[in-house]
């Protein structure tokens, strides 16, 4: 399976959400959760990209388990990328992702 295969393979039971919306994100595929960005696939290099805190992308950054994520440069912290296609993982981050779109702290 791909990785833009695993994506919406993961993403396709919370679009039966209505809040849940298919969109992009600086031209790549991604999700909203009430019109908040909440995960994307980075096409160009086939990587999940998920905004989760601050202070989790750092830790996972810090484990290797993801990089961070900079289009043109331009780190954004609250962003983080996950390069391996890895099904358990990209489904916690991806949960935890729309968990912490719906907090009223991520606008």
């Amino acid at each position: 399976m791909t990785p833009e295969e695993l994506f919406w393979d993961l993403v396709e039971p919370t679009l039966t959400d209505p809040a849940v919306t298919r969109s992009t994100m600086m031209g790549l595929p991604c999700v909203r959760h009430h019109g908040r960005l909440f995960a994307a696939l980075d096409t160009r290099n086939q990587t999940l990209v998920v905004k989760l805190p601050q202070e989790q992308v750092a830790q996972l950054i810090a484990q290797g388990v993801g990089e961070p994520f900079a289009p043109a440069g331009r780190t954004f912290r609250e962003w983080v990328a996950l390069p391996a296609p890895d099904q358990p993982l990209w489904q916690r981050l991806l949960d935890e992702a729309r968990a912490f779109a719906t907090t009223p702290t991520t606008c």
